[in-house]
């Protein structure tokens, strides 16, 4: 029984939840690299870290993910093995930068804006 009690305390350790540490951008396109590659992997918690913490940005993800858990099993998959090609990124000033790019399954033209709040990059996607 003394044994016991040590290899229940082990499992119960190894098996509560596991805190994220996600690692702030160090710049604007870091930022929304991050975010787009959570999103595109179904890692909504992730994509959340990297997005302004506002009403609209947190219900604009909330679509996102939506319309990730309803794509079947091909669609996700197709989603999380894509590459991201940035076509353009457009600097607007010292806080404010404009990724434009699509994944490589489609040709979609995908837009993302990338400011920087109180000293974080963050993805604004109430300006898309």
């Amino acid at each position: 029984m003394k044994k016991l009690v040590p290899i229940l305390l082990v499992l119960f350790c190894s098996c509560a939840g596991k805190e994220k540490n996600y690692q702030p951008a160090t710049d604007a396109l870091d930022a929304g690299r991050e975010y787009i590659n959570a999103t595109m992997e179904g890692d909504f918690d992730k994509a959340a870290f990297y997005i302004i913490q506002d009403e609209k940005n947190k219900a604009v993800l909330a679509g996102i993910e939506k319309s990730y858990r309803e794509k079947d099993k091909e669609g996700r998959q197709q989603l999380r093995t894509a590459s991201i090609n940035i076509n353009e990124v457009k600097s607007m000033g010292d806080s404010s930068t404009e990724i434009n790019y699509n994944y490589s399954f489609d040709k979609q033209p995908r837009a993302l804006t990338v400011v920087k709040k109180q000293g974080n990059w963050l993805v604004d996607l109430g300006r898309n």
